[in-house]
């Protein structure tokens, strides 16, 4: 099997699960692996394409450009950009963007605070956070209809100690050094979102 196709299979797993669990709403959602790291070339969703099913046409090769290597029909994520500087000024190897409907609450529940804060909860433990009552931030950045404002936004939120960023009213961009990394930090924020948002709604019941 050739190294292309190995990753290619790889990300088409990530994808099959994720969508088996309803995360890529009206083919909203995209997915990236890097292949190589010099020159950049990685794999990306192709753009309008359902993503609960498995077909030949799901990803792009592109470049460090954002530009197919290949002539092909198939038009990139149009967040493509957004994976090239992840992949530019981290050590990721994918990335994944989803849409659910907890993370978009969270995002608009906490978007003028700029990031929502989470402590002492189990799943924190997923991002290698061991030390009692540890502590995660998401940074929230606006949803900016340009692609390069909204890129340029996130990329000011790269940091070590960042390993996803919520848009507005959007959703999650999540990174790993692998595709299971990838994978596991963005199961183990909807988690926290789903946990958090269940929190407040019983303690709001309780007071009224």
């Amino acid at each position: 099997m050739s190294k292309l196709k190995k990753y290619w299979n790889e990300l088409a797993d990530v994808k099959d699960e994720l969508a088996s669990r309803d995360w890529f709403p009206g083919t909203s959602g995209n997915l990236s692996i890097k292949v190589q790291s010099d020159p950049l070339n990685f794999l990306v969703t192709a753009s309008g394409k359902d993503k609960r099913k498995r077909t030949s046409e799901d990803f792009v090769l592109v470049d460090e450009n954002c530009v197919p290597v290949e002539e092909t029909v198939l038009r990139p994520s149009a967040e493509t950009l957004i994976h090239k500087e992840i992949y530019e000024r981290t050590d990721a190897a994918c990335c994944l963007h989803v849409h659910t409907v907890d993370n978009n609450v969270i995002s608009e529940l906490y978007g003028d605070e700029k990031c929502v804060v989470f402590q002492g909860q189990e799943l924190i433990k997923a991002f290698g956070l061991w030390e009692q009552d540890a502590k995660i931030t998401v940074p929230i950045v606006e949803n900016h209809a340009d692609i390069p404002t909204l890129t340029k936004e996130m990329a000011a939120n790269l940091r070590e100690d960042v390993y996803g960023i919520l848009i507005r009213n959007h959703g999650i961009t999540v990174w790993g050094k692998n595709a299971f990394e990838a994978k596991k930090y963005l199961e183990a924020f909807e988690f926290l979102f789903s946990y958090h948002l269940k929190i407040r709604s019983y303690k709001s019941l309780s007071l009224s």
